[in-house]
């Protein structure tokens, strides 16, 4: 088979980026930009396999596992495009208020069961606020913390002070969900009712708190490769120490109802471009997994995912835990992944390495 000048062209440049990426070193935007940008299954194979070398480098063989227990559901006030759970639409989405303590109890015994190292609690609210409903989530995180089984996460919104930041953090929270969604200049076509700065702000408060950041976005809903590109970059210069990947699902009644599916391969290459841009963090692929990558999979972890989310989603279904659990030793990979290690993750908050820069400062 004769290789052709361009895909020839592509391994050497490919090669290249690699070897500096296990070396580390870092790849440019533009550098980063050639890579979304690769068209053939060869040259996307290519890419894969670093990425997959860069994974084992930073991660060796363990994959973080999270689940999610949808704490408040429906009836949110915010206007997310993609959101089963906004009141803005009617998409049949279920609703009730803020759990009580079983559920979550119970939660965290099936984690712990499955080699699940954290449970996050999901709000469906615009944020949280100083008053009786974030004593009711302290007092959650606090049970969870007690019982010892899995790690408490959260993801309840927007933070507007730092006083709710540090309760959170006293009650025993150590990770803060907090997607970006997407880049800055297509954020608004995902949403109206919150800003881009908003969410950066409540990231601020969390670090500053000293809580670990859950932060990444959405694909496939409408972005350009050149917004995928720039949402990595924002994620490495927030100083993100876990990234969630999500595919989008379209539901029906929302905005992006007829949005068309990502194809399988250009899903893998961005998890693959996302390995290349943020080596150390936790990539973990999320929402709408099964249903975009069917029988494909197992391949995340090739593209240089090192996390997975199992269990159900907030309003759809993912597939059985055993059934990941499988795959994850079918190739080798360790589920049993130190709740607590986000070490050799750490660099300044913008991975510039000084102590302080203009990123830091504008969100602190």
């Amino acid at each position: 088979m004769t290789v052709t000048t361009s895909s020839a062209s592509n391994h050497t440049r490919i090669a290249e980026l690699g070897e500096r990426v296990l070396g580390g070193g870092r790849i440019t935007r533009n550098e980063a930009l050639t890579l979304f940008n690769l068209e053939s299954s060869s040259d996307i194979l290519d890419l894969l396999s670093w990425a997959n070398r860069i994974r084992e480098k930073f991660k060796g063989n363990k994959i973080h596992l999270c689940s999610i227990v949808n704490a408040k559901a429906g009836a949110c006030s915010e206007n997310c495009s993609f959101c089963a759970q906004s009141s803005h639409y009617q998409t049949g989405s279920p609703k009730y208020g803020f759990v009580d303590p079983e559920p979550v109890a119970e939660a965290a015994d099936e984690a712990n069961k499955n080699s699940v190292t954290a449970v996050g609690l999901v709000a469906a609210w615009k944020g949280l606020n100083e008053g009786p409903m974030l004593d009711e989530v302290c007092d959650r995180i606090k049970e969870l913390k007690a019982g010892g089984k899995t790690r408490p996460d959260a993801s309840l919104g927007i933070i507007k002070n730092q006083k709710v930041a540090d309760r959170l953090k006293e009650a025993g929270l150590e990770c803060y969900g907090h997607n970006l969604e997407s880049s800055r200049r297509f954020f608004p076509q995902t949403c109206t009712t919150h800003t881009f700065d908003d969410r950066l702000e409540t990231i601020g408060y969390l670090k500053k708190a000293g809580i670990k950041i859950c932060s990444g976005g959405i694909i496939g809903m409408g972005e350009t490769r050149e917004d995928r590109c720039d949402l990595a970059f924002t994620l490495k210069e927030i100083g993100a120490n876990v990234v969630p990947v999500n595919i989008l699902n379209p539901i029906p009644g929302t905005p992006f109802a007829d949005k068309p599916r990502l194809p399988v391969m250009e899903i893998l290459k961005t998890i693959a471009c996302f390995r290349f841009i943020l080596p150390r963090q936790e990539i973990m692929i999320a929402g709408g997994r099964t249903v975009n990558l069917r029988d494909a999979q197992s391949m995340i972890f090739m593209a240089g995912a090192s996390a997975l989310m199992v269990g159900n989603y907030l309003t759809t279904l993912n597939q059985p835990v055993e059934k990941d659990l499988q795959m994850i030793r079918d190739l080798g990979l360790d589920p049993n992944w130190d709740a607590h290690d986000f070490s050799d993750q750490e660099e300044s908050i913008c991975g510039c390495g000084k102590e302080s820069c203009e990123t830091e400062t504008a969100i602190a």
